[in-house]
């Protein structure tokens, strides 16, 4: 069974937030297939609105692997943040993002923002950048704010702190879709300190294990 991790990529957007999930999933990939023996059923792509380089934060220029997929395509949806002023701004995106049936949506840093302007975070606890925590919360008072945790997980929805912290939720993700001992052994590949305890707040059914081991 393949399972699908789209990454939206947009303008100004954190490259950490970002390229981080991206290494956790593409490593957890490789780990797996190495472990089970088999080709891995895990595939990890880039998604934007527009088919043109993304001009990152800092002036990095990123190539998308393919536009705003129809929903149903991607099982897991990793929205990050960065500068999120005028990507808010843009309906589309933030229309596709709504209207996505994931096994799992979830943000990096200001990438809450995304998915609180799409509806996906009224009744539910979330986090974000520490600096953006009080603005979140004023913005979508819908949602009620967690601070000094690394992720947030509602089930359904999950979302993180600032920039690093989308790795430690992606090992999160990886060890709710496969178990613990990919999550540790993509963790050990990457020679990261993996912070594993953020706050589970199962508001929504967890999503079932995408994908194991052959």
């Amino acid at each position: 069974m393949m399972v699908s991790v789209g990454i939206l990529v947009f303008d100004d957007v954190e490259i950490l937030d970002f390229s981080g999930p991206y290494e956790v999933f593409s490593t957890a990939a490789r780990v797996q297939a190495r472990l089970a023996q088999a080709q891995t059923p895990l595939l990890c792509y880039l998604v934007a609105e527009q088919m043109r380089p993304v001009r990152a934060r800092g002036g990095m220029k990123v190539l998308p692997d393919c536009v705003l997929p129809p929903a149903g395509d991607i099982d897991v949806l990793i929205v990050p943040g960065g500068d999120v002023t005028q990507v808010m701004q843009r309906a589309a995106v933030i229309d596709w993002v709504r209207a996505q049936s994931t096994s799992i949506t979830a943000s990096v840093c200001t990438g809450a923002f995304l998915l609180a302007e799409a509806g996906l975070l009224d009744g539910l606890a979330a986090t974000t950048h520490w600096e953006d925590q009080a603005e979140l919360q004023a913005r979508f008072p819908a949602l009620s704010v967690r601070q000094d945790v690394p992720w947030v997980d509602c089930g359904k929805v999950v979302t993180s702190g600032g920039i690093s912290a989308g790795i430690d939720m992606s090992l999160h993700l990886v060890e709710r879709l496969a178990g613990g001992q990919l999550a540790q052994a993509t963790a050990r590949q990457m020679e990261y300190r993996w912070n594993a305890h953020g706050t589970d707040h199962p508001a929504q059914p967890a999503a079932s294990r995408l994908f194991r081991a052959a």
